[in-house]
């Protein structure tokens, strides 16, 4: 494990900067979803999720499509959110 001996500072909206150097060592860019995890009364632990690609997520946007419906989402909104996704620089799906 490496250790960066950085302070980062919390600001009025309770976010943290996780420093420049560590995001690339860790292949943390923009859009990166994070597993929170409470720490007794330490800290927090923060867990990087991969992201598989767009295209591996077949299943997971059919159950979305077919439960929009239920949660009065129009099928435009998924299908321009869908659109949006695979146009970004990774097409990598939003998990957050």
């Amino acid at each position: 494990m490496k250790r960066y001996p950085k302070l980062v500072q919390c600001d009025s909206r309770g976010q943290i900067v996780i420093p420049k150097e560590m995001r690339q060592d860790l292949g943390v860019e923009e859009g990166t979803g994070f597993w929170m995890y409470s720490i007794t009364d330490e800290g927090i632990l923060l867990k990087k999720v991969d992201a598989p690609e767009l295209s591996s997520h077949e299943k997971l946007l059919s159950e979305v499509r077919e439960k929009s419906a239920k949660i009065k989402v129009s099928r435009k909104n998924v299908d321009e959110s869908e659109k949006k996704y695979k146009k970004t620089k990774k097409g990598r799906l939003e998990l957050v």
